[in-house]
């Protein structure tokens, strides 16, 4: 199989053309793909294929335990830059489907901007009890389910057990969530740290946790778009937002960089 190793702001994935749906990639196959030790190694892998809809292309995404999820803004990014190099002459945007909904991508040299799916399901201020500690919890789902937890010191968080505990935590019961740990450098700049679903470690970056904090950011201190936040990987990315008075948001938009890294050819068990 041929594919593209591409990185979005440290968060990496193995990218592939399906567009001819001759790919048939079983669970294990992905999980051993993006196995660090054994494979080419990702958090996870893209496949490019035919649109169901008007849409441009369908981005199918699957995590590096291989189980498949409706978005990664990161990923989103990456499978945006990768799709427009398959054709002829690069546009300036394009539209693709996903299970979180159409996702729309302009371009800005090596800079992706997509913008992102509405949220939903806002809850707040939930007391929940962490590895032995009881921590304000926020959640927002962009696409995919997010906890964030606004901390004095990013660094002292332990983000192995205390993300461990919020991903599996029952208050967010069958499936879980993606855990999020921030601190407020100054109002409308924040640190990040995740610990991501799916891949169930920390990554260097995660696109839908970097919206998720920064539009609760908003909801809390009422800071203007655009909200800058840094990432575990060093990148610091801009979420871009419309937020009425009943606090429902809109044209919800992602930026930051989309990098290939090598192409290669990986041998299918």
């Amino acid at each position: 199989m041929n594919f593209k190793k591409m990185n979005g702001a440290g968060n990496d994935f193995v990218v592939v053309d399906n567009r001819r749906l001759e790919l048939s990639l079983s669970g294990t196959q992905i999980a051993r793909i993006c196995d660090r030790h054994r494979g080419v190694g990702a958090d996870g892998l893209l496949a490019v294929e035919p649109a169901q809809s008007g849409a441009d292309f369908r981005m199918r995404y699957y995590n590096a335990d291989g189980g498949e999820a409706e978005m990664c803004g990161n990923g989103a990014r990456c499978f945006a830059r990768f799709a427009v190099s398959l054709l002829a002459e690069s546009p300036p945007s394009l539209s693709f489907d996903t299970p979180a909904g159409l996702i729309r991508a302009t371009f800005s040299g090596e800079l992706v901007t997509i913008n992102m799916s509405e949220p939903r399901d806002h809850r707040a201020h939930m007391e929940l009890d962490l590895a032995g500690a009881v921590q304000t919890v926020h959640f927002l789902n962009t696409g995919v389910p997010h906890a964030v937890v606004f901390v004095c010191d990013i660094e002292a968080v332990d983000v192995a057990r205390a993300g461990a505990a919020l991903r599996w935590h029952p208050e967010f019961a069958p499936k879980g969530t993606n855990a999020n740990f921030a601190e407020i450098l100054s109002p409308g700049n924040l640190a990040l740290r995740t610990f991501e679903r799916g891949v169930e470690a920390e990554t260097l970056a995660c696109g839908t946790g970097v919206c998720a904090t920064a539009l609760l950011h908003h909801l809390a201190t009422g800071v203007p778009s655009p909200i800058a936040v840094r990432v575990r990987g060093g990148d610091t990315l801009q979420v871009g937002f419309e937020c009425d008075a009943n606090g429902v948001f809109r044209n919800v938009t992602l930026t930051g960089p989309a990098d290939f890294v090598f192409d290669g050819i990986v041998h299918l068990d």
